[in-house]
């Protein structure tokens, strides 16, 4: 009876998993471009849906979650580290180590501000701004305008970028930092279709569109700034009500300094998972190659992570930055679902949970892959775009209580994003439905 049982329920599994295969092999809209894709159940460590896994993709965002391990391995759940710094009789000597919660408009954080403002000595800006290019390899020119491509740097402040917000009820907008006020201006337009707020290529001088007939409604964006030792010590200045000398000095990078810790890495791993926050990771990668080191580097830090965490991954990893903005980055499948099991391994699930967004309702898949009325989100996956990939990786909860791992990277189709999404949202309810 026991075999009677057990092959009846062999059965209906073998059934599933080729109405899975069927509904993505058979589908018109996913054959339309190149697929991977990967469905894992842990429990039994068993491959259910393998199709062109051991390909490689470009994945997009997906590449946060290899920043996500990295730095949850290097740098933990607690606090990160906000300045180095040393003493030097009446001197206080301090640098950046990639921190970017120091006064970011999101995480708020004023531990290294207020630990400058207390200090009795004479404050020290030592530059190593030229430890980071403000853009990733294989980023494109043309998105130093967009919040997605903010610049990165060594000591970040204000996120890099300036908030312009227009509340109900105002007419004029509030800036955040407040030293842009006067490097704002409105240009007239007779098609006015927003308020397309621009920055000028080179300099931080801001613009936007204002057309006779405006509907004044809420609105807010938020507009990257170029970047600078000089302006961050001026910024430090202004902020710390003191004054910041900035120097150059080779010498003290070479010191073993003393580390203030300052951000909760918690807040920076939810807001760049949830939202796919580009700018956070790639600091965070900063500050992985700052622990290790004391050197901002993001190659070391990625080779680190190749040579160190991730040396046991089925395919090599083809990776350059942190936020997976630019297309040289590649991964297979097989090598994403294989990371999966180690963040389920070495990360809480009620961490998971927190961190990454979930289906229906928060982060960037908020609107989409919903759960039945009144059940909880059955997705918690990391979402990818760029103009010649979509991708989706991470944790299916099924209606048995399984808990499956899986990635589909989609690339070079000549679709909207959305009707992907809608073919494979069919997808992923069926798994979470009947297996």
């Amino acid at each position: 009876m026991k075999k009677i049982l057990l092959g009846l329920v062999l059965l209906v599994s073998s059934c599933t998993v080729q109405k899975i295969n069927k509904s993505l092999t058979k589908s018109e809209i996913l054959n339309q471009g190149h697929m991977g894709f990967m469905l894992l159940d842990p429990e039994q460590n068993k491959v259910l849906v393998d199709i062109n896994s051991d390909k490689y993709f470009i994945p997009a965002s997906n590449t946060k979650l290899f920043t996500f391990y990295t730095s949850y391995s290097v740098l933990g759940d607690e606090l990160v580290n906000g300045l180095n710094y040393l003493e030097r009789g009446d001197s206080l000597i301090f640098w950046g180590t990639g921190d970017p919660g120091f006064l970011h408009p999101d995480l708020k954080n004023e531990v290294a501000l207020n630990f400058l403002k207390q200090s009795t000595k004479d404050l020290y800006l030592l530059d190593n701004f030229d430890r980071v290019d403000a853009f990733g390899p294989g980023w494109s020119w043309d998105w130093y305008n967009y919040y997605y491509a903010t610049e990165r740097s060594a000591l970040p402040i204000y996120g890099n970028v300036v908030r312009f917000k227009l509340e109900e009820g105002q007419n004029r907008f509030t800036i955040n930092p407040k030293r842009f006020t006067n490097f704002l201006a409105a240009e007239k337009t007779d098609d006015w279709k927003g308020y397309r707020f621009k920055r000028d290529r080179y300099t931080n001088l801001f613009s936007y569109q204002l057309g006779d007939k405006v509907k004044v409604e809420p609105f807010e964006t938020d507009i990257p700034f170029v970047t600078s030792a000089a302006f961050t010590a001026q910024s430090l200045s202004e902020e710390t009500g003191k004054g910041v000398t900035l120097i150059q000095n080779e010498n003290y990078l070479k010191l073993d300094p003393k580390k203030l810790q300052a951000t909760p890495a918690d807040s920076i791993y939810a807001q760049m998972m949830k939202i796919s926050d580009n700018f956070l990771a790639e600091q965070l990668m900063l500050l992985v190659s700052d622990q290790l080191s004391n050197k901002l580097s993001t190659s070391d830090a990625i080779e680190y992570a190749k040579e160190n965490l991730l040396a046991d991954l089925p395919d090599e990893l083809l990776w350059v930055d942190g936020s997976g903005l630019s297309a040289k980055n590649m991964f297979t499948p097989r090598s994403i679902v294989a990371l999966l099991g180690k963040i389920r391994a070495e990360v809480p699930l009620e961490k998971i949970k927190a961190y990454f967004p979930a289906g229906g309702e928060s982060g960037t898949i908020r609107n989409w892959y919903k759960a039945d009325e009144g059940q909880s989100a059955y997705i918690y996956a990391k979402t990818g775009t760029l103009s010649m990939s979509n991708a989706l990786s991470g944790f299916l909860i099924t209606k048995s209580g399984k808990i499956l791992h899986f990635s589909c990277i989609l690339n070079n189709y000549a679709l909207p994003s959305s009707q992907l999404k809608r073919e494979l949202e069919k997808t992923l309810y069926l798994i979470h439905d009947k297996y």
